[in-house]
């Protein structure tokens, strides 16, 4: 494991905390109900008096765009988990460059079906999409969400032939919640811990780059916002079964800051204006470039947090993504 040196920055601020015997993890916010709480109609209600002119992203309906959906990528126990491929209908003979969108809720609501509308736009400038459902913190805490994740991924190695996909030039992407999924995934390549057991583990889980849309880098830095359990636990404490006074190791542990480092990724940055949203991005990304490691940042700077399902600012940011795959991954 390789540990940022912009950690030794605010590690020393909880240093006691460390110390302390963890308490014993609550499975409280297991429910096994559906959170549906956080939808794209419910998103829209939340910005529409702030943004009269924000529609929802429209879906792409198109010949060149083939879709496959529910298909079954690993079974953990009696639970299938299922993905959607999006991918172009031409043929060539050239392999193409995957795209994993994984969406957000804080972990335990939201659904895959939110990024449709972004995996068909990608798909018909010639990616390989995919949008993979994990399981939340209403049925299995952390880091059972990293390890169903890892396991699309080895899927999407197992299959690349079959979707004409270049297994060095996959991409994992994702919303809030998702966005830090992304990035911790980016940034643990090849370690164990976060692998799980379950399906295609002969395959490889390794991508290339990571696309964080407003996804946190760190639980446990200054400018993290989450962790607040003062009227109700938070998104993080029901996730993690604990909360980060109880804790803090497992937060600092799920925090991709607590990772980046010279055999890192590629990362684009997009973010709205909501500062917490991005915490730690800056000092990662000066670990990025002393390591000469590729990272770009795109801000909407008036933009709500929940900006890539909505325009204005989808096409936007569809075509940054474009941009930043084409300069990772150029063309020969």
């Amino acid at each position: 494991m390789t540990v940022s040196r912009s950690i030794k920055i605010f590690v020393p601020l909880f240093s006691t905390a460390l110390c302390f015997t963890a308490a014993a993890q609550s499975t409280a916010g297991i429910t096994n109900v559906p959170d549906t709480s956080y939808s794209t109609a419910s998103a829209y209600r939340s910005i529409h008096k702030a943004y009269p002119d924000a529609t929802a992203a429209p879906e792409l309906h198109s010949r060149e765009v083939k879709e496959k959906k529910g298909i079954v990528y690993c079974t953990t126990g009696e639970r299938k988990l299922v993905l959607d491929a999006f991918y172009p209908s031409g043929k060539t003979k050239q392999k193409r460059i995957a795209v994993m969108m994984i969406h957000g809720g804080g972990w335990r609501s939201g659904s895959r079906t939110q990024h449709y509308p972004l995996a068909q736009h990608l798909a018909a400038l010639g990616y390989v999409c995919f949008t993979p459902e994990y399981r939340l913190s209403t049925e299995a805490l952390y880091p059972a969400a990293v390890h169903d994740l890892k396991a699309a991924l080895h899927w999407i190695h197992a299959k690349a032939k079959k979707y004409n996909i270049d297994t060095n030039k996959i991409v994992v992407g994702g919303f809030s919640a998702g966005g830090q999924l992304a990035a911790l995934i980016g940034t643990t390549n090849g370690n164990e811990k976060f692998e799980g057991s379950d399906c295609n583990t002969k395959y490889s889980s390794r991508v290339q780059a990571v696309v964080d849309l407003d996804g946190t880098l760190s639980f446990v830095h200054p400018e993290s916002g989450e962790g607040d359990d003062s009227k109700k636990p938070s998104a993080g404490t029901l996730w993690f079964g604990y909360s980060k006074k109880e804790n803090i190791k497992v937060w600092e542990e799920a925090s991709p800051l607590s990772y980046v480092g010279p055999n890192t990724v590629p990362f684009l940055f997009i973010n709205s204006g909501v500062a917490r949203m991005h915490a730690g991005r800056d000092d990662f990304m000066k670990v990025l470039k002393e390591n000469h490691i590729y990272v770009d940042v795109k801000t909407f700077a008036d933009a709500p947090h929940h900006f890539p399902l909505f325009e204005p600012w989808f096409t936007p940011m569809v075509n940054y993504i474009d941009e930043f795959l084409k300069t990772v991954f150029p063309t020969k």
